[in-house]
């Protein structure tokens, strides 16, 4: 009986090197998976029992809203998370946002054996990286797993809809109001107003653009990244395309963007 408490003891202290540098926010069992970046937990932890996988966005699921289709493989993803973790129970660990304006835990999962969820629904190429200014932990070894899935043509890698866009504009119509990944060269990188702007082409009216806002601009700053560090480079960035003066994505912490090449 004492040695299985302490192997119990050793299984749980796992999680907690695994994910160094994040909060310990408790342990619930998963009571079931809404879909491949949220679940329900069978208890409530600070008021909650709903919990948004921190720093991953896998493809969603209608339910039930209005004008919205299922995104491709997203049964998919739902299952694998659910065959992972579900009726398990799992360890929480916070960023330094604890909570979503939906009234959701933001959380990363660890389960009983030490595996950290948002790293294998990345390996198994099932969700894509999707941080935030307030929360984006873990980014650079995220990023390392997302990459390889995709080298390896794993899961969504393999479907046009998460492909990885160009900076043409005009194929860039159609996605608008979505979630993209967009790579190209910087041709230049101004600063007017406290507004930093990368322009991937010649005309910034029409070309496809990122803005950097004023308080994102310091974070950039203090990350070492000063406007001429983009100047001629080619990059990889995410976020959600809109328009204005052509195709735009705002950048609102440093960890959007991965500089690929000088």
């Amino acid at each position: 009986m004492r040695a299985l408490f302490f192997a119990l003891l050793l299984l749980w202290a796992l999680p907690a090197r695994a994910l160094e540098g994040l909060h310990p926010g408790g342990e619930a069992v998963v009571a079931s998976v809404v879909d491949g970046d949220t679940v329900v937990l069978d208890r409530p932890i600070d008021g909650a029992t709903q919990v948004r996988l921190t720093g991953i966005q896998a493809p969603k699921l209608a339910l039930g809203r209005k004008n919205f289709k299922d995104w491709p493989l997203a049964a998919a993803a739902k299952k694998e998370l659910e065959a992972m973790i579900l009726g398990r129970r799992v360890g929480l660990f916070h960023g330094p946002q604890r909570m979503d304006r939906h009234g959701r835990l933001l959380a990363h999962l660890v389960a009983p054996d030490g595996t950290w969820l948002q790293g294998e629904m990345l390996n198994r190429g099932l969700a894509r990286v999707y941080t935030f200014a307030d929360n984006r932990d873990r980014a650079a070894e995220m990023y390392r797993l997302e990459a390889a899935a995709r080298d390896a043509r794993r899961g969504i890698w393999t479907h046009p809809f998460y492909a990885i866009r160009g900076t043409d504009p005009q194929s860039l119509v159609k996605d608008r109001d979505t979630f993209q990944v967009v790579e190209g060269r910087i041709q230049g990188a101004t600063v007017a107003r406290g507004v930093l702007y990368l322009n991937f082409g010649a005309n910034w009216r029409d070309d496809f653009t990122a803005r950097v806002g004023k308080d994102a601009l310091k974070l950039f700053r203090d990350a070492g990244l000063e406007p001429e560090v983009f100047q001629g480079r080619r990059v990889r960035l995410r976020g959600w395309l809109h328009d204005r003066n052509g195709p735009m994505i705002d950048l609102s912490h440093p960890e959007q963007i991965e500089v690929l090449e000088k």
